[in-house]
């Protein structure tokens, strides 16, 4: 065994065995960020409860009788009430759902859910403006911007569950919607120099565009380095489906930019354009949602060595200087920042990151994502 297949080996055993002592003690609760070293337990609505159920599914698939799955499918029975609240989701549908009922279906065949994924994807869909050819991100008020005109770079990832939809009922429109939707991101979106917009509003009734609000990241026009990491794998996964290759074009650029902003670390600042004084957040589950991006990106990409050795290296950076073995920790990854601007959660362990680790480990060892096509 190599060197590289030691650490990795390690890390996915350990990541393993950790994951099934969290489900020991959650059972079917739905965790977002581990403070003082215990995770916390959201409500179904919140949108990072499909982490969990996913994380579950990726231990089921190499350990498939721990009793993963049957958590992973008490958490499913709990999320589908949220389905028949319109008002109670919104556009991380996609997040939810692709990691629990859609997962379900495609590692076990259940019809219940499918059904369920079926019905998220047109409830995803219903939330596509016409006018503006964007998916509205919030519900809520807001004193800053007109929130139904708002969408956000997050959206991408959310997309597969449309592109899903169509290829699983036949039906083309719901791949149709994402297709429009990831033409405005990519011009609207992104930059010159493959940084990324967080926020940007729309005109919710003509469409056009209005602001660019800097959202979760350090201002207009930063970096944030969270939702380049999400524009960098969402991309690649239209371009997945589509084989659109503006799709790709994008990945790849802001795949550059990321790097380039990371240099020889393994850990990001949380936005990289963050003024001197608002450094210290750092954020990695940045660098596990990129490091399962660039896997991604390398199976399309004519410079896959290059994404792929990339990925390597910051996984091997964070499994040496983020991860938490110690069972007093119940997260994976330390050093992950939710809400720098509203001082919410720095430098906490958060689930996604650690279903983004789990998730690129999985990938360095020959398997797909569950986000994958």
């Amino acid at each position: 065994m190599t060197e590289t297949e030691a650490w990795l080996e390690q890390s996915w055993e350990l990541a393993l065995d950790k994951t099934l002592a969290l489900a020991a003690r959650q059972g079917n609760a739905f965790p977002h960020v581990a403070e003082g070293g215990r995770y916390d337990h959201r409500e179904e609505e919140w949108w990072t409860a499909g982490f969990y159920p996913g994380l579950l599914w990726l231990v089921n698939r190499a350990r498939p009788d721990s009793g993963a799955a049957s958590i992973a499918q008490q958490c499913e029975e709990r999320l589908e009430k949220v389905l028949y609240n319109s008002e109670a989701v919104d556009h991380d549908l996609g997040f939810i759902w692709l990691l629990s009922g859609v997962a379900a279906h495609r590692l076990t065949g259940d019809p219940e859910s499918r059904r369920r994924g079926l019905l998220a994807a047109n409830l995803l869909a219903a939330r596509f403006n016409v006018n503006g050819r964007f998916i509205r991100a919030w519900n809520f008020h807001a004193k800053d911007m007109d929130t139904r005109g708002v969408a956000i770079i997050d959206s991408m990832m959310n997309l597969p569950l449309l592109y899903w939809a169509s290829k699983e009922s036949g039906d083309p429109r719901f791949a149709a919607l994402a297709v429009q939707h990831a033409d405005t991101v990519a011009r609207e979106f992104v930059r010159a120099d493959g940084s990324i917009a967080h926020v940007v509003e729309f005109d919710p009734e003509i469409g056009k565009k209005r602001a660019e609000h800097g959202g979760q990241g350090f201002a207009p026009g930063s970096a944030w380095a969270r939702g380049t990491a999400w524009a960098l794998y969402g991309f690649t996964l239209s371009y997945g489906y589509t084989r659109d290759s503006r799709y790709l074009k994008v990945a790849e650029n802001t795949a550059d930019f990321f790097l380039s902003q990371l240099g020889d670390a393994c850990l990001p600042v949380w936005d990289f354009r963050a003024e001197e004084g608002h450094r210290e957040a750092w954020d990695s589950s940045a660098a596990a949602i990129a490091a399962s991006g660039l896997l991604e990106l390398a199976k399309y990409s004519t410079r896959a060595e290059h994404f792929t050795t990339a990925a390597k290296s910051i996984l091997k950076g964070l499994h040496e200087t983020c991860t938490a073995w110690e069972q007093d920790h119940e997260g994976l990854l330390m050093n992950g920042t939710v809400h720098y601007p509203e001082q919410k959660y720095i430098n906490v362990p958060i689930i996604y990151g650690d279903y983004f680790f789990v998730e690129a480990l999985a990938k360095l060892r020959g398997e797909e994502g569950l986000f994958s096509v």
